[in-house]
């Protein structure tokens, strides 16, 4: 069983939407969530003139969707390592989308070039395997070369900064499909940890909907691989929304080519279907048994 993390956040303004600072007993890490507004407060914070890395967060004016950049900054010859790049960001009109900065480094400026390099090139491959963010870095940072020991020291920094960065708020680095971990109970009743599938013949298409998903933390996931009806079997039961999902969702030859996340059971099977559907009782386990008995068998053990 997973054990409890205990992290410590300091609200340096006083305020939950102002600069936060995040540690981690026994971790030589540091963390900041900083709003764009606010980077020049950040002026005598004497940590944030050291290297580390960075990311910038922001949306879509068009479309939407989250952005994020992510970079490394060593110490300059004037002593302003990251904050300096950061402010440099702020000046840039080519880097206009971002709202707040969320920063790592460390309390003893251990940091060197190699281990920054490393990191930007492993927290850009972990945001571009999630596919949560749209992430607008233009080329592919270099690991750099380390050695094992230092690569077995900077895996375990990676793993405490993907904790912290979702604690401030960015499920960058979580895929959607992520479930809860495995207990000993393997049989149906751990329903947010099995897969779910949902088999139905359109029969005026002649068309056989194949499609499989798992119930998580933030919703229910159908997942890349499922076979979904084609768009000429959508009628007016389809909510806008999830016609609108359809036409921007990767498809190809009815084939789901990603993860695609969603509120309810029902509208992940209006999804695959192209109408309205009761999810709670076609989507079912490999047994047969569906979500709803599930849940009832899941609401009279606890």
């Amino acid at each position: 069983m997973p054990r409890g993390k205990n992290i410590n956040l300091f609200l340096m303004d006083g305020d939950a939407s102002g600069r936060i600072k995040c540690t981690l007993a026994n971790w030589t890490g540091v963390a900041y969530k900083i709003p764009r507004t606010e980077i020049e407060k950040c002026k005598n914070r004497e940590d944030l003139k050291w290297s580390g890395v960075y990311f910038l967060f922001g949306v879509s004016d068009d479309t939407g969707e989250n952005i994020a950049y992510i970079g490394q900054a060593g110490i300059r010859k004037n002593g302003e390592g990251i904050l300096y790049r950061l402010m440099e960001h702020k000046r840039n009109p080519d880097k206009d989308y971002w709202t707040e900065a969320v920063v790592f480094t460390t309390s003893n400026n251990s940091f060197g070039p190699t281990e920054i390099s490393y990191l930007e090139n492993k927290f850009c491959n972990l945001a571009i395997e999630a596919n949560r963010y749209i992430v607008k870095n233009g080329n592919d940072p270099s690991p750099g070369h380390i050695t094992e020991e230092k690569e077995s020291e900077l895996e375990e920094f990676v793993d405490y900064a993907k904790l912290i960065m979702g604690t401030l708020g960015h499920k960058i680095f979580v895929p959607l499909n992520k479930t809860a971990p495995v207990t000993e109970d393997t049989t149906d009743t751990a329903s947010e940890e099995i897969e779910l599938f949902f088999t139905r013949t359109i029969k005026k298409l002649n068309f056989t909907v194949e499609a499989s998903a798992k119930q998580t933390t933030e919703g229910f996931v159908v997942l890349k691989g499922s076979k979904i009806a084609p768009s000429s079997g959508t009628d007016d039961t389809i909510s806008s929304g999830n016609r609108k999902k359809r036409e921007e969702c990767k498809i190809i030859d009815n084939i789901l080519q990603e993860d695609v996340l969603f509120t309810s059971p029902s509208s992940a099977a209006e999804f695959v279907t192209g109408k309205s559907c009761n999810g709670w009782v076609s989507w079912k386990t490999k047994n047969g048994k569906t979500l709803h008995d599930l849940e009832e068998t899941n609401a009279r053990d606890s």
